[in-house]
């Protein structure tokens, strides 16, 4: 009689804390619905290798140095546009819940679950369905019940305001990278989500847009006393 195989999911894991990365391989090492097939530090480093690896599955730390959470999954589903993104942290803020959640991530599990919700999580966003931790489920209900009024500024993420300012003052990738410390192609990255989000064509609307709204412009310094 034939049994099916089932292919294991291809995980890739993101936290900027290596024993964090060896408790979750340990915790799935006996789980044999899951491959990790990588790891990564930090979001510019999962962003370089998910083209050879790419993973059905990343589970990404939301608190790392370097890259925003938000800026990473939307740079990961752009390079894999089939991954499915499962975000980990200690916390559910309402911020990070909503940033997360319109960068693409299909779920949201706290640290603090046990390991049947955290296989829970796993498989139910594996399989391309939503899963909220309870907790982050009401940030987020909060989070609506407020009612923000939309603006486009606040569509952009601390990095990305820093690059349109910088857009704003006629610098070039390879300047704004050194600027900010990042490499030109992540830099690339971030101007096309910036022109996605604002629905701008180029980088000259992108800087009229910015310079319209006082962005770009030197800022004064204090005279002395």
């Amino acid at each position: 009689m034939n049994q099916t195989v089932t292919t294991p999911r291809r995980l890739m894991l993101v936290d900027d804390h290596a024993i964090v990365r060896e408790g979750l391989r340990a915790l799935l090492s006996d789980v044999e619905e899951f491959a990790i097939v990588g790891e990564a530090s930090n979001g510019d480093e999962a962003c370089r290798m998910a083209p050879q690896l790419h993973p059905d599955l990343v589970l990404i730390d939301l608190k790392m140095p370097g890259m925003h959470a938000p800026d990473a999954i939307r740079m990961l589903r752009a390079i894999v546009p089939d991954v499915k993104v499962l975000a980990l942290t200690s916390y559910a803020e309402d911020e990070q819940v909503r940033d997360v959640m319109k960068a693409g991530a299909m779920g949201y599990v706290l640290k603090e679950v046990s390991k049947a919700d955290f296989l829970e999580a796993l498989r139910t966003v594996s399989n391309g369905h939503p899963w909220l931790h309870p907790q982050a489920q009401r940030s987020l209900m909060e989070q609506l019940r407020a009612g923000k009024p939309a603006d486009p500024l606040a569509t952009l993420t601390y990095r990305e305001r820093s690059v349109l300012e910088l857009i704003a003052r006629g610098k070039s990738n390879r300047q704004i990278g050194a600027d900010l410390n990042l490499t030109e192609g992540t830099v690339k990255g971030y101007v096309s989500i910036i022109l996605a989000k604002l629905k701008l064509e180029d980088r000259t609307q992108a800087a009229l847009f910015a310079a319209e709204r006082g962005m770009g412009k030197p800022k004064r310094e204090m005279p002395a006393r």
